[in-house]
């Protein structure tokens, strides 16, 4: 299996150990060297280590209830392909699971990694959905691209900005469909930690509770409870649970409309932190934590939870009169008529 764009762009594929390392575990030859501890495992004992981790996750966070109905939001790629598998090992004797596939229109890149995806979830007995963004709203992301791409002047954010509104929009009506009780996605700890340091930095207050095990401060009516079972696994180990298990996953190219993100920045930064002050990222998550439950307390929080309407569109819940895909969408429609 060959590493996907994000690896051998971004922070390389270096195991960490060099000749003689051995494991903490049981002393055989050490794999993979893990910095923040300084740890060093081999194969089976790194394997042992992430599903503790992941179990852990579930029981610290309450994130699984026995007969629970879970919904995995599944793309194919390392990160999900990793929720789906362990969810799946060590829940489905008691909590059904039914995996939920988006197609958003990227030639070449997403309909290679849902062939995977498929591959995974008939292999593996997990029922799925699969929807597509032409279908539920109208447009592929690569029309949506090719629209902002013509109205650079309106600054309407990057194609990254309106997929994540859109696969958010679908991924919450699709495990309503299915009457979830949760959503599991593949976040993971990089993920978790970008998004802080991004809401951080634009003082955003009203995304910052999204982050966290479990997103929001409260439940909401029309909103299905989203976890994260892999929010405190390095995007790193998840790489190399699925090297170690012999796992398939999506490697091809990265999305081409990604190279514009501006998460990408954020990750790049964490990871220079994370090499010269290892456990910078756990820290991190850390100090989010323990400020999440102080915010929910707090007279900010009364602001943040604002009334949740239907939207006048599409009857999903929504802030305002119509739902923030909704918006987007009309907006996609008027470029279209102005651009004939």
């Amino acid at each position: 299996m060959t590493a996907g764009c994000a690896y051998s762009k971004l922070f390389g594929l270096e195991k960490g150990v060099v000749k003689g390392d051995k494991c903490l575990k049981c002393g055989s030859k050490a794999e993979i060297l893990l910095p923040y501890g300084p740890q060093k495992f081999c194969e089976k004992h790194f394997l042992e280590l992430i599903e503790h981790r992941f179990k852990k996750t579930i029981r610290a966070y309450s994130l699984v209830k026995k007969g629970d109905k879970i919904a995995v939001g599944y793309s194919g790629g390392k990160d999900s392909t990793l929720a789906l598998l362990l969810l799946k090992k060590f829940f489905s004797e008691t909590n059904p699971i039914t995996a939920i596939l988006i197609d958003e229109g990227i030639p070449g890149y997403r309909n290679e990694a849902l062939k995977v995806a498929k591959k995974n979830c008939k292999a593996w007995k997990i029922p799925f959905k699969e929807f597509s963004l032409k279908k539920e709203f109208g447009f592929t992301m690569k029309q949506i691209a090719a629209l902002l791409e013509k109205h650079p002047e309106l600054n309407l954010g990057s194609p990254c900005t309106f997929c994540g509104t859109l696969r958010r929009s679908i991924l919450n009506r699709a495990a309503r469909q299915l009457k979830a009780d949760s959503l599991a996605t593949g976040h993971n700890l990089d993920d978790e930690t970008q998004s802080i340091l991004m809401n951080v930095c634009d003082n955003d207050w009203r995304r910052f509770p999204r982050s966290g095990a479990k997103t929001g401060l409260i439940e909401r009516k029309g909103f299905v409870q989203r976890i994260k079972p892999l929010c405190e696994i390095p995007e790193r180990e998840v790489f190399y649970y699925i090297q170690f298990a012999g796992l398939e996953s999506y490697t091809g190219e990265c999305c081409p409309f990604s190279e514009e993100a501006k998460r990408n920045d954020y990750r790049a930064l964490l990871n220079q932190l994370e090499e010269k002050y290892p456990g910078t990222k756990y820290s991190l998550w850390q100090f989010y934590n323990r400020l999440k439950p102080k915010l929910a307390e707090s007279e900010l929080a009364a602001k943040l939870r604002v009334k949740i309407n239907k939207c006048k569109k599409c009857g999903e819940p929504s802030a305002g009169e119509k739902c923030e895909a909704c918006a987007k969408i009309e907006m996609l429609k008027k470029l279209g008529k102005a651009k004939r």
